[in-house]
């Protein structure tokens, strides 16, 4: 079986997708629908030439995200064969700590900045980090175009003093590791219901006071340390909350 991929925009020409270079783009998209089944192992990719002009790109830069794919153990290249998917529960995508998904399954996550503030932790935020100020990263998430979440995470000041947001990128851990030498390794997610909060913009859909689907996140530094709270109002009529047991 070939796959067709359910893509008819050029990955260039969408929105919101910042600074993250093209072919890690195609990557991550291709690496989140494995993660979802919507590609299975042992499945034959359709040809470089035609997935080049499915997401617009050039072959060379096609190359580039499938030798992505490759490193990830997510793709097997058989010299005059083609490319086949292996599925690998234990890959390093960038979106890999990112649980929400499209109702069909898979969508390339993309953000837009609302703000980037440091500041002292208001009383209302759990206890995380050893500062007693933070870094605030507001945005609105996006699964392939589509405004999914508000964002709210937190950073906590012991990390690093100050915060550049023209270094930030589209994922925020890509952008901890490449600039402040941190590794979230693992999270801690609480799933609820909460209202819209007030600072959202007309860019989500959905009107402050409303109920959301509501997650509540820790993350863990590479020494074990508590340094991330974050928080997230996301839209149940266009995206659901995905966690996959291995």
């Amino acid at each position: 079986m070939v796959h067709q991929f359910p893509i008819e925009t050029p990955l260039s020409d969408a929105k919101n997708l910042g600074n993250l270079p093209i072919y890690l783009q195609i990557a991550e998209q291709v690496s989140r629908e494995i993660s979802a089944g919507l590609l299975v192992d042992g499945e034959r990719l359709p040809t470089e030439r035609e997935m080049a002009k499915r997401y617009g790109v050039a072959v060379r830069t096609l190359r580039k995200a499938l030798a992505r794919l490759t490193e990830m153990g997510l793709l097997i290249r058989r010299q005059g064969s083609g490319n086949y998917v292996q599925k690998n529960e234990n890959h390093d995508s960038i979106y890999s700590f990112f649980r929400l998904e499209l109702p069909g399954g898979g969508g390339l996550p993309s953000a837009s900045v609302v703000s980037i503030e440091t500041i002292a932790k208001p009383d209302d935020l759990p206890s995380f980090g050893t500062a007693d100020f933070g870094h605030r990263f507001r945005r609105i998430r996006y699964l392939d175009d589509v405004p999914a979440a508000l964002e709210e995470i937190w950073l906590d000041g012991s990390v690093v003093g100050k915060i550049n947001p023209a270094a930030v990128s589209q994922s925020l851990y890509k952008f901890y590791r490449d600039q402040l030498g941190l590794w979230i390794v693992r999270a801690e997610d609480w799933v609820g219901l909460a209202t819209v909060p007030d600072w959202r913009d007309d860019r989500f859909p959905l009107e402050s006071g409303q109920q959301v689907g509501f997650v509540e996140r820790f993350g863990w530094s590479q020494d074990d340390v508590r340094v991330e709270y974050s928080r997230n109002w996301f839209n149940p009529m266009t995206v659901r909350y995905v966690a996959r047991l291995r």
